[in-house]
């Protein structure tokens, strides 16, 4: 039997799923604006949907929190932040098309 990850498992907390789905999100959304060309950017109503993706990594990077201050806590305030800033990100993009 195969062991199972906990990234896939959606139920248990996984700081790795979080960080994947944040920076999907910004991956996605900067392709969406047309980033690597400077003459091709376009705004694009398929951005609303890495809103909530962005949103859902957030939260799965809040589920990893614990009760007690340590460095591990510090660094996943740290990825919360950065995520803030990806969510910030995403929200410019859908609502001022560049």
């Amino acid at each position: 039997m195969a062991p199972r990850f906990s990234i896939f498992r959606l139920r248990s907390k996984s700081l790795l799923r979080g960080i994947f789905l944040s920076l999907g999100a910004l991956v996605t959304s900067l392709r969406l604006e047309g980033f690597p060309g400077k003459d091709s950017l376009h705004a694009s109503p398929w951005q609303i949907l890495m809103v909530p993706i962005a949103a859902w990594g957030m939260v799965e990077t809040a589920r990893c929190l614990t009760r007690k201050w340590s460095l591990y806590y510090a660094g996943v305030l740290f990825l919360l932040y950065s995520e803030l800033m990806i969510l910030a990100l995403a929200i410019f993009f859908w609502l001022y098309p560049i």
